[in-house]
């Protein structure tokens, strides 16, 4: 059994190219769907539909979530695929077992003039406070991942032609930059980045206090500390940008297909969501406004 799960393994990281939050998340629930069904002795190349939809129920009544279910269906539907490919097995037992449909939640997004609060939150008094606004813009400004904004490094930027080049799962993308995130670089890699990194070979766009590569729990209380300090009411996520970004655009006439390509979805069912937050922002609005609703 751990073989397989070891070949599973390298197929997400190597062929699939997945992000390390995403091999994380899948292992867990391919590992737990593993021990339950070696606890009823069931290798997992004997694996049939009717297991994996007791699985599925028994995920229900434990009181996980609709969201829960769906991605460990998800998860071992993924890894028989991936065996079926390596000629472990010749059938996908998860192959339509359907758990209770989900109703995908509208991401949440900041106002515009929300984001303009937030951006103006570090204050250009220290290095900290230069690197951090350098941070904030160029999140807004591309709508990247937080994981893709602490991979870049300073070579992904071109500041005279005013664009960024991101690199996910094995893809290129490139991004164009508003004029106040080019200054606000601009000014983090001339004047401050240098002061902050002692290592000459450090390659890395932004770096902590300690010249280090930032990383992801960094950025999150980061960014929760200028939440706080804005005082700005919603639960803001590192996500948050990245979705404001799509709406924002989407809802000034950019095309879907642009924003798909900017954000690097491989699937435009990924980026329709933005356009739901946009037609209940409508309704919302005429609930309001109009005399008779």
């Amino acid at each position: 059994m751990s073989e397989l799960l070891s070949v599973y393994e390298d197929f997400l990281k190597i062929e699939k190219r997945a992000s390390s939050n995403t091999v994380s998340s899948y292992l867990r629930d391919v590992h737990q769907f593993a021990e339950v069904m070696e606890g009823r002795g069931i290798e997992l190349a004997q694996v049939v539909t009717s297991d994996v939809e007791d699985y599925a129920n028994s995920l229900v009544k434990r009181g996980k979530s609709p969201a829960t279910v769906t991605r460990s269906v998800a998860s071992i539907k993924s890894l028989y695929t991936c065996l079926i490919s390596k000629g472990y097995v010749d059938h996908n037992p998860a192959k339509g077992v359907s758990p209770a449909k989900v109703e995908r939640k509208l991401p949440q997004v900041l106002t515009g003039k929300e984001v303009e609060l937030l951006l103006e939150q570090p204050e250009c008094t220290d290095l900290k406070g230069y690197r951090d606004r350098a941070m904030l813009e160029l999140l807004y400004a591309t709508g990247i991942r937080v994981s893709e904004l602490i991979e870049l490094d300073v070579d992904d930027l071109n500041l005279p032609g005013g664009v960024l080049r991101c690199f996910s799962k094995g893809k290129e993308r490139v991004i164009p930059l508003y004029p106040a995130a080019i200054r606000a670089l601009s000014e983090y890699i001339t004047e401050v980045r240098p002061q902050l990194v002692d290592a000459v070979d450090e390659t890395a766009l932004f770096v902590n206090m300690n010249g280090e590569r930032m990383s992801r729990q960094g950025f999150w209380k980061l960014i929760k500390f200028y939440q706080e300090k804005a005082g700005i009411q919603k639960d803001i996520t590192p996500h948050t940008l990245r979705h404001s970004f799509a709406a924002h655009l989407l809802e000034n006439g950019a095309d879907l297909r642009s924003i798909q390509e900017m954000l690097g979805h491989a699937d435009i069912s990924s980026t329709q969501i933005y356009s739901r937050l946009i037609n209940q922002k409508i309704k919302d609005v005429y609930k309001k406004a109009h005399p008779r609703a």
